[in-house]
């Protein structure tokens, strides 16, 4: 087995994400998916990762979708974790 050492965290913040002006332009039925769309690159640009290193709790996804595709919630309250190895954990606050 090989010992593999539990990543420090590094920065631990918690984001209001404003979801309503965002989706103002886009049709009804797309709107909780750019939510999640655009949770992840909000994320990847605040916490300075690859966007492909973000990773968003399950919690997140059930908030977004939770009153259907046309009306995701306004804003979203998030806490967001970042590693030394530049991966980033995110969870509802």
């Amino acid at each position: 087995f090989k010992v593999v050492a539990m990543a420090k965290i590094v920065v631990e913040r918690i984001y209001s994400i404003r979801l309503r002006q965002k989706m103002k332009k886009y049709p009804r039925w797309l709107r909780a998916k750019k939510s999640m769309k655009y949770v992840r690159k909000f994320l990847s640009k605040h916490m300075k990762a690859n966007i492909k290193d973000v990773k968003l709790d399950a919690g997140i996804n059930e908030k977004i979708w939770e009153r259907g595709a046309q009306k995701p919630p306004a804003r979203i309250r998030i806490r967001a974790v970042k590693f030394d190895d530049g991966s980033v954990e995110a969870e509802l606050a």
